[in-house]
């Protein structure tokens, strides 16, 4: 199976700490979703999208600002589409190219998507993953096989809540057969997962033991060479609910919400500028600000966020898995 190779590390590495820039570029291409997860933000609150001219203009300027991944995802990107024109435009970059999806649609569209270099597809569960996503896990069953039958990287990624705690091992047996990697992060407490929705799915203290058993068996099967690409330094601290790690997340990944806001992370979504005033002069007009938000967060578990963060840093048993941007 194909990942990003150990240059492209070196490049992260190159981008992140010599010229200080970010390396990823986070697009939250649409604000419409075909689901209605109940721990999920991005569906409740639809808005305006880029057309697919200023996205192309967007990607134009990533490639010069350095910017070697184009991450399209949130609400559903395969809803747009113009997605492989996208994707192909990136690719002609030399920008390399990754998708998170539900993979609801996946089946119907993955001969589309020749010019995409990872796919990421949210699976919380095998039995509970109808109660957890309000939908058949079938069709994403059948997505991810039609996709790994075209040659594509697979990786299934996990959320985990009290729901799922049971099935974290079956999740990585399920991409074992599938023929696909596996991520996993715990369920992130934000206003839209409050009240009722965090009550239902959010690990308490009594929830606890539990918990920190399957996270264990998680790194068990980590160290016994199965396809989780989480470093134990990471599922450590999920295990542990330890936030060892200084954030960089805001100096690595330049998010950008679906109308083309500059926004600071995926936690904090302050706007920051616009796309159309130029990736450089928002990075330089933005420097001190996002220092600050960094210093005054509380912190987060987010995979894409620590791992990377962590790379920065050259944690080395980190840098010795890092397997996936």
């Amino acid at each position: 199976m194909t990942t990003f190779h150990p240059k492209t590390a070196l490049r992260a590495l190159v981008q992140m700490r010599l010229r200080k820039r970010p390396f990823v570029l986070s697009h939250g291409i649409n604000a419409r979703c075909n689901l209605r997860c109940p721990f999920c933000e991005y569906w409740r609150t639809p808005g305006p999208e880029m057309t697919t001219e200023a996205i192309f203009a967007m990607l134009k300027d990533a490639r010069s600002f350095g910017i070697g991944v184009y991450n399209a995802w949130t609400a559903e990107p395969l809803l747009r589409a113009d997605l492989p024109e996208i994707l192909r435009r990136a690719k002609s970059l030399g920008i390399a190219t990754s998708l998170i999806t539900n993979g609801q649609l996946l089946s119907g569209r993955v001969h589309e998507l020749e010019d995409l270099d990872l796919l990421s597809v949210s699976v919380d569960g095998i039995e509970t993953y109808g109660e957890i996503r309000g939908a058949s896990i079938e069709p994403v069953l059948k997505g991810i096989r039609a996709a790994r039958e075209r040659g594509h990287s697979v990786l299934m990624n996990c959320v985990i809540s009290r729901k799922n705690l049971s099935e974290l091992e079956d999740l990585v047996s399920l991409a074992e057969e599938l023929g696909t990697l596996i991520s996993f992060e715990p369920l992130h407490q934000t206003p839209a997962v409050e009240g009722e929705v965090w009550k239902d799915m959010g690990v308490g203290d009594s929830d606890l033991p539990e918990y920190r058993r399957a996270v264990n068996r998680l790194i068990e099967m980590k160290r016994e060479g199965r396809p989780i690409i989480n470093s134990l330094t990471y599922l450590g601290m999920v295990r542990d609910r330890n936030l060892d790690f200084r954030c960089h997340a805001p100096q690595i990944v330049l998010s950008v919400a679906s109308d083309g806001t500059v926004q600071t992370c995926r936690v904090h979504k302050e706007p920051l500028g616009h796309v159309s005033q130029g990736l450089a002069r928002v990075w330089k007009s933005s420097a001190e600000r996002r220092k600050k938000i960094v210093r005054d967060c509380e912190g987060c578990l987010f995979f894409g966020y620590v791992e990377n963060s962590l790379l920065r840093d050259l944690r080395p048993e980190v840098l010795a898995h890092y397997r996936w941007m």
